[in-house]
């Protein structure tokens, strides 16, 4: 045993001591005051990032990037306060993602102007689609989604799951950072237009001896672009007292989490066990194209914290039921494909359901048919139901459908049709270099000023007639007149019935 600083004595060398009432008095005196000196003292609390109320701060407390005095970055700046609504709206779709993006940049330790780049991206739209086929919050093209992990498929596009393409987006940044050797400008450029472009912009510049920061670098319009925006989104949210703009605050604490219910969920369903209005649950969740998780695969959701508990004790109750199921009988006719439509689920999902390796089913066959809770159109953020409600938006006088041919392409559809192949893409919800299907029905807007005089009629059905012998005589498609007229593809006509059409007087010779 090793002892410091310690001397032993016995019990002889200590001395005893005496002292009067007044020496005893003095003493407690002396310590009553020392203790009140004590207590006196005031620990000022440390203020963190993370103790702040609004997640606002809590981002713009750690910001590190410079904020140099450049035109780019004035002029989107100068944007950012001469439109204050839009970082209004902004903030409230950031609302139930932005804490749990800003705690995912945190344990990276990467600048949080990370967290920040949704609002350059996609506006915090969970649903945003660019003409460049990106997707999500975070703008993923499918390549680059798939070459992280992200999965794409008929009934989940991992593009628009906010968990996953965050971690994604967080890796992929990383990554280019390593790859730029730690410069993240031009990380943040790579990600924006492919790090390929962005070291040829450098080696370019090398040769010529010109400096190569971001700032000097030829990169397309959108990169040069993009870069300053992300700054000055940054620059004005930190500043916003000094600069006049009022931005609603998000409350810094976790409001949402993933749970796993490990089946298969109709979202409608799920809705119902947490709680949750079906536009609530699908706005949280909006990488679920159809009415429910995917079979295989993915089956996470992402639910507000107060309705968790509820959620996982609905689920027990119900013996871990995700799926409602139906008994459908083959008729003549029939096939996988066309059953699969009917009932707006997958041929892969059916032949699940009752063990069936092929493709063959015969007439007079029960199967069992996972089925969507509600009617297709309660779910109003799916898919089918968005492109609906974009493609029924009016975008000129009148409005064609043309039904996609073998060797069709938007170009060749733009150019019979007299309109720009840019638009066509964005009246139905897509990117000029998706790809189009064989009988894939597109929505086309005609101007009447292009020559074409469009009057509504209403055509009475004679003995003999049909849908398409109909439609055939005044220039238009079947579809068309089925959409016009609230029909159902396989409804019957009778003579004496009367149909709208809307017609090009040029083009019809009866």
């Amino acid at each position: 045993m090793f002892l410091a600083g310690c001397q032993l004595t016995g019990q002889d060398d200590v001395a005893t001591t005496t002292n009067t009432p007044e020496q005893q008095e003095a003493l407690l005196t002396h310590e009553k005051a020392e203790n009140t000196q004590v207590e006196a003292v005031v620990v000022t609390p440390v203020i963190t990032p993370q103790s702040q109320e609004d997640v606002w701060d809590r981002i713009t407390m750690q910001l590190e990037m410079p904020v140099p005095e450049n035109k780019r970055v004035q002029y989107y700046r100068n944007w950012y306060l001469k439109n204050p609504l839009h970082l209004q709206t902004v903030a409230k779709r950031a609302e139930p993602f932005l804490h749990l993006i800003t705690e995912k940049v945190e344990e990276r330790g990467i600048p949080l102007e990370i967290a920040l780049l949704p609002v350059v991206e996609s506006s915090f739209d969970q649903f945003a689609y660019s003409h460049g086929r990106a997707a999500g919050l975070w703008q993923f093209v499918p390549d680059t989604g798939r070459r992280f992990g992200l999965e794409q498929n008929w009934w989940y596009d991992g593009r628009r799951d906010v968990v996953a393409s965050t971690d994604a987006a967080l890796d992929l940044l990383e990554y280019l950072h390593k790859k730029f050797d730690g410069d993240w400008l031009h990380a943040l450029a790579a990600y924006n237009t492919g790090e390929g472009r962005v070291f040829r912009a450098i080696r370019n510049n090398k040769a010529k001896g010109l400096p190569t920061d971001f700032w000097s670098l030829s990169l397309p319009k959108e990169t040069r672009g993009y870069v300053p925006k992300l700054i000055a989104v940054a620059d004005v949210i930190k500043n916003k007292d000094k600069y006049g703009l009022s931005i609603p605050e998000v409350a810094n604490k976790p409001v949402v989490e993933l749970v796993e219910p490990n089946v298969q969920m109709d979202l409608a369903l799920a809705a119902n066990y947490a709680g949750l209005s079906l536009s609530e649950l699908q706005s949280l969740n909006p990488a679920y194209n159809h009415w429910a998780t995917a079979p295989d695969g993915v089956t996470h959701l992402l639910l507000p914290k107060e309705n968790i508990a509820r959620f996982n004790a609905q689920l027990a109750e119900n013996n871990n039921q995700g799926i409602k199921v139906t008994r459908y009988k083959v008729k003549s006719g029939d096939s996988l494909g066309l059953v699969a439509q009917r009932h707006n689920t997958t041929v892969k999902l059916i032949q699940r359901a009752n063990s069936i390796k092929g493709t063959s089913i015969r007439v007079g066959q029960h199967l069992i048919i996972p089925v969507a809770l509600q009617d297709e159109s309660q779910y109003a953020l799916s898919a089918p139901q968005r492109l609906a409600k974009m493609t029924s938006k009016k975008r000129g006088d009148y409005k064609l459908t043309h039904t996609v041919a073998r060797g069709d392409s938007f170009w060749t559809i733009s150019r019979k049709h007299g309109v720009s192949h840019g638009e066509l893409a964005r009246w139905n919800g897509m990117s000029p270099k998706d790809p189009l299907r064989i009988g894939q029905d597109l929505v086309v807007w005609k101007k009447g000023e292009d020559g074409a005089r469009i009057r509504t009629i209403f055509y009475k059905i004679r003995e003999g007639d049909s849908l398409s012998s109909i439609a055939s005589r005044y220039g238009v498609s079947v579809t068309d007149l089925v959409k016009w007229n609230a029909l159902k593809k396989s409804a019957y006509i009778k003579p004496g019935q009367k149909l709208k059409l809307h017609i090009d007087v040029t083009k019809v010779s009866a």
